[in-house]
């Protein structure tokens, strides 16, 4: 089976790239047809203005593969923009794809909204609107066949349109303030890219015909507007592509250092480039149950941080439920659960630092590797491309 999955590099890779994603593509390079990219060009979706980092951050995520597990033997590892046919294909899905599927993207509005703080302002907008709905039904002097979904949709719009007039200065411009965003920030989100980037992504897949994409659950509609696009194709043009099915894989969420999703953004994250120091300064600072005060005070471990980590780097189970037992039981204080739980972090992540340490001494190299391996991507897609421009009668 071929299996095609990309990684945008937006910075250094940190323990939640691990869990969340690499472990798994080690595994299934071992079993499948694999080809993993480096996604420079979606990375231009949102950080477009601020290119200066990028050729860094690259080379930063193909040390960090390596050194991580992925092998140039076993996957082709290589560079999206290095292989142009995934802006070509790219191009012609975007004339067959209706605009509208990309408006209803679920994830197109989250994502702008989690980008400029919007999240909260649209719940409770929804919140303040959705009374409101009713009387606007009672206005509207037609039958309506589904007023349930309909209720649904006029309230997304309505509040879509209160979100556009706010950034028109129409109603209490106070909020920006508040917020930190302007005008300017709201609609230089609305890129052509940014609105387009699942064709582009649908492009990545099938220029490779891949035949599943490695996700988690929230990546799922990503992959059904793939299969759409595969379909609507060979529908017009005959079967050229396959449609490609979603892998779904349990992906074990690591928190941040501070209970919060693990995230650069957030200054929580422990990188594999962190020194033995940093990882200890960090660990050491972890946030735990606020409750637990004292060492004799009983803790609450399923809402621990430091707890979810020992469940992924503490591999003797006995050790984990005795830690368990005597968090709650307050025979174990916080400072010392944290040594513990160092020795074992520090266990899994100095075999990968000494790794990076000795692939960082053959950057030339490396670059040469996923240079070469962006060829044989390239012949892979060149095929597929002759194949696509024979369907649709192109020269």
């Amino acid at each position: 089976m071929r299996v095609v999955s990309g990684m945008r590099p937006t910075g250094r890779l940190h323990l939640g790239h691990y869990f969340g994603v690499i472990r798994n593509w080690v595994q299934l390079q071992e079993e499948h047809e694999c080809f993993f990219f480096i996604a420079d060009w979606h990375a231009l979706t949102t950080a477009y203005k601020n290119t200066k980092e990028l050729r860094k951050n690259i080379i930063e995520v193909m040390i960090d593969w390596l050194a991580l597990g992925l092998r140039p033997n076993k996957s082709v590892l290589f560079i999206q923009s290095l292989v142009k046919e995934h802006a070509e294909l790219c191009l012609l899905f975007g004339m067959l794809t209706p605009k509208s599927w990309l408006e209803l993207n679920p994830t197109y509005k989250d994502l702008k909204y989690n980008l400029l703080k919007l999240s909260d302002l649209e719940k409770d907008f929804k919140e303040k609107l959705r009374d409101k709905i009713e009387n606007i039904l009672n206005l509207i002097p037609f039958n309506i066949h589904n007023p349930d979904k309909f209720r649904e949709h006029l309230l997304e719009n309505l509040t879509e349109t209160l979100i556009e007039a706010l950034f028109e200065g129409e109603i209490e411009p106070e909020i920006l303030k508040k917020l930190n965003v302007s005008k300017r920030d709201f609609y230089e989100t609305d890129t052509f890219g940014f609105l387009g980037y699942p064709v582009l992504q649908t492009a990545d897949i099938l220029i490779y015909k891949g035949e599943a994409v490695p996700v988690g659950e929230d990546q799922l509609p990503h992959i059904e507007f793939s299969r759409e696009i595969a379909r609507r194709f060979n529908k017009l043009y005959g079967k050229v592509f396959p449609e490609p099915k979603a892998l779904l894989t349990e992906t074990p969420k690591i928190p941040g250092t501070d209970g919060r999703k693990m995230s650069k953004s957030y200054g929580n994250a422990v990188f594999f480039s962190d020194t033995k120091e940093e990882v200890e300064r960090k660990v050491m600072k972890m946030f735990t149950d606020p409750q637990k005060l004292r060492k004799n005070d009983p803790g609450r471990p399923e809402i621990c941080p430091v707890f979810a980590w020992h469940k992924l780097f503490t591999k003797e189970k006995e050790l984990i439920d005795g830690i368990e037992i005597d968090c709650k039981a307050g025979k174990l204080g916080c400072v010392e659960c944290k040594r513990l739980l160092l020795s074992h972090v520090e266990a899994f992540l100095e075999p990968i630092r000494e790794r990076r340490r000795e692939l960082e001494q053959r950057i030339n190299e490396i670059e040469d590797i996923f240079y070469a391996n962006s060829k044989r991507a390239r012949e892979v897609a060149k095929s597929t491309m002759e194949e696509v421009k024979k369907a649709m009668n192109l020269p």
